[in-house]
């Protein structure tokens, strides 16, 4: 059986939990990979048939996603020659992690396509709303990545197709202690806001991850460095808390690994406010911002002792399993019409 296994590259969240799935899908045939995106900082230690440009979502320095930045570097042209170029006939399995090129050439094609992302959770009408519903990027999230069937990835089982994260084998296997520090990913936000912010809480240690510096520097009790996934997991692992986004895989694994989690969803993300959501309803704190009326919660958060208590068993190989078994004699001909993308 010859499968297309397609990923998002914008972030690092696809990538990681991708690290796991490839594995399993490599059990069932042979296995093309496929990822878009210009803002990923992993790399994924498999064969990649396809990079492609994609379309992706920029982040900014100051809280949140970049909306001109994402439009100007948007190449609608190379886009839809993308889409076109992509032989997704040629497969018996499209599985699609939220990423557009492969999902729109199975669209125009009539090609069966199966979302596996959580992207495909979080708009299930089981999973948490957002105070305020933001239609544009409702809708976005709907049609960025059209698919036939939706299996999703959350931080709780809310229905029957959505599973708890995958934590990856990297993680599962980390040395758990406590060093006292603090780490820190925020990529919304420059080096310099975060150096501003963190340095008033002087009697922290700060272990601050940063898209917008190549050289690691420490200042006060603040030390900076550049992604790099091994180092980025060995902090969090031996820290006090994480500090990051609320994105998915960073709050998932150090939830995992039993640390205190305070997220700060991106700004025009309506995926990270949905997150947030969730997360707070677990009993994770959520700031919307490093303004300084926030300052109290950041310190309340230092001096708790309070772990949001998780169960995300391995449960990888018999997801893929599950697909693999339901969707592998699937006609090769679909009409798109009768699915909706929730």
């Amino acid at each position: 059986m010859n499968i297309l296994y397609a990923i998002q590259g914008t972030g690092n969240g696809h990538l990681s939990r991708a690290m796991d799935i490839i594995p399993c899908l490599k059990q069932h045939g042979n296995v093309d990979i496929l990822v878009s995106g210009t803002q990923g900082d992993l790399s994924l230690p498999f064969h990649l048939k396809y990079k492609l440009r994609g379309l992706s979502f920029i982040f900014g320095k100051a809280g949140g996603v970049d909306l001109w930045k994402t439009f100007v570097k948007s190449n609608i042209r190379k886009l839809v020659k993308e889409i076109n170029a992509l032989p997704v006939e040629n497969y018996d399995l499209v599985i699609n992690d939220f990423e557009p090129v492969s999902s729109w050439a199975c669209y125009m094609k009539n090609i069966p396509c199966i979302g596996l992302s959580h992207q495909a959770a979080v708009l299930a009408e089981e999973a948490p709303k957002a105070e305020h519903t933001d239609m544009l990027g409702k809708l976005i999230l709907k049609n960025y990545a059209p698919n036939t069937a939706q299996y999703g990835f959350h931080f709780k089982s809310y229905e029957n197709h959505i599973f708890t994260p995958v934590i990856r084998a990297q993680v599962r296997n980390q040395k758990i202690e406590n060093k006292g520090h603090y780490t820190v990913y925020l990529p919304a936000y420059d080096d310099k806001r975060l150096i501003a912010k963190l340095s008033q809480f002087k009697n922290v240690r700060w272990d601050v991850f940063s898209k917008h510096n190549r050289k690691a520097f420490t200042h006060k009790n603040i030390t900076v460095q550049p992604i790099h996934n091994e180092m980025f997991v060995s902090s969090m692992a031996s820290s006090e808390g994480v500090l990051c986004g609320a994105g998915f895989e960073t709050p998932a694994e150090a939830l995992f690994m039993k640390k205190k989690l305070l997220v700060i969803p991106m700004k025009n993300q309506y995926e990270q406010q949905l997150n947030a959501a969730a997360l707070k309803e677990m009993g994770v704190p959520v700031i919307k911002n490093l303004h300084d009326k926030n300052d109290m919660i950041i310190n309340a958060w230092i001096h708790s002792s309070k772990i949001t208590e998780v169960n995300y068993p391995d449960m990888t190989h018999e997801i893929i399993n599950q697909i693999i078994n339901k969707h592998c004699h699937s006609p090769k001909i679909v009409d798109f019409k009768k699915y909706g993308n929730h």
